[in-house]
């Protein structure tokens, strides 16, 4: 496809009903249906049918897992479908232009949000060498470790949560290469066994790990339940908007290949008065939001007040 009809994709306008979108390729108006069917996307009849926002945001707070009478609930939120995804690609965590090359490019950009946001909250200075040191920190979903070390680099002491044990593996044997990271404590678990463990945490941080769990209010419940009272909680996702669905997905998916096709589905993003909400009732107060946005030409990544496509929470825990 040609570049006019990716920028379009990159500008599609958000809307109050999920099938309003059009998008103009060789001339011709195509609706974002013919869009979807064209790139052989999955259920896009289904996807685009005429329905508001609002009830879809309903299903997504209060979603729940299915689980069959007579069995015992499973201590966590996660997908199964979603580990396989990730176990077959965990060889590639450190490949920065493999399947997570978009978290490579957007990492700097996360983390100098995460810098200043725990530098004002735990009052500390975001110019010091080391300004995370004397915090304990969480990485929850940590995957490959490419948050968790320069987490350790600026100081904190971190652990590194993931259900999938290749990803446990890779980030273990990366980070044993610097005798810096190589402190980072890895472990094969959930966020919910950790819950069970009591175990606590000045800041507890979920990137990208929200959008593949089957239970997003209850992932909060756990989050909470891991920090301190009055410690710093960050998650980070993807708007549910028309134009997440252009660009996270029929863009990074199909015509970029930034991603596997299918690492997302768009029904499980969830959008920013919706984490919001969720993270009240989890008694975590969010006081700061923000946009990540890319630059095609230059293929960087920057913070912005623009929260439609992909945004970052931070919150703190009522004391």
């Amino acid at each position: 496809m040609g570049s006019k009809f990716l920028c379009k994709l990159l500008r599609v306008p958000k809307s109050g009903y999920i099938s309003q979108s059009l998008t103009k390729h060789n001339g011709r108006l195509l609706s974002a249906t013919t869009v979807a069917q064209s790139l052989s996307l999955p259920n896009s009849h289904d996807l685009f049918r005429l329905q508001p926002i609002s009830t879809v945001s309903n299903d997504n707070i209060n979603s729940t897992s299915t689980q069959p009478q007579g069995k015992p609930k499973m201590a966590s939120s996660l997908k199964d479908i979603e580990l396989s995804k990730f176990s077959a690609i965990a060889d590639t965590w450190w490949d920065s232009e493999g399947p997570f090359k978009p978290l490579h490019a957007m990492n700097p950009t996360r983390l100098a949000f995460i810098r200043s946001t725990l530098c004002r909250h735990f009052r500390k200075d975001p110019l010091w060498p080391r300004p995370l040191e004397g915090l304990k920190i969480l990485d929850v979903g940590c995957g490959g470790g490419i948050l968790s070390e320069p987490l350790a680099r600026m100081g904190a002491a971190v652990t590194g949560v993931d259900a999938v044990e290749k990803n446990i593996k890779i980030a273990r044997l990366h980070a044993d290469l610097d005798p810096v990271t190589s402190s980072i404590e890895y472990c094969c678990t959930t966020a919910e066994k950790l819950v069970q463990e009591q175990r606590k945490f000045d800041a507890v941080i979920a990137l990208e790990v929200i959008e593949h769990v089957a239970n997003p209010a209850e992932f909060c419940e756990s989050l909470a339940g891991l920090t301190d009272p009055g410690g710093a909680i960050m998650v980070s996702t993807i708007n549910r908007t028309m134009r997440s669905y252009s660009t996270a997905i029929i863009a990074a998916e199909y015509i970029l290949h930034w991603l596997p096709k299918g690492t997302h589905q768009w029904s499980s993003f969830l959008t920013p008065e919706e984490l919001a909400l969720i993270l009240k009732r989890a008694s975590i107060n969010v006081k700061e939001m923000a946009g990540f946005s890319y630059n095609p030409l230059t293929g960087q990544w920057s913070l912005s007040d623009d929260i439609s496509v992909n945004f970052i929470a931070f919150g703190a825990k009522i004391e």
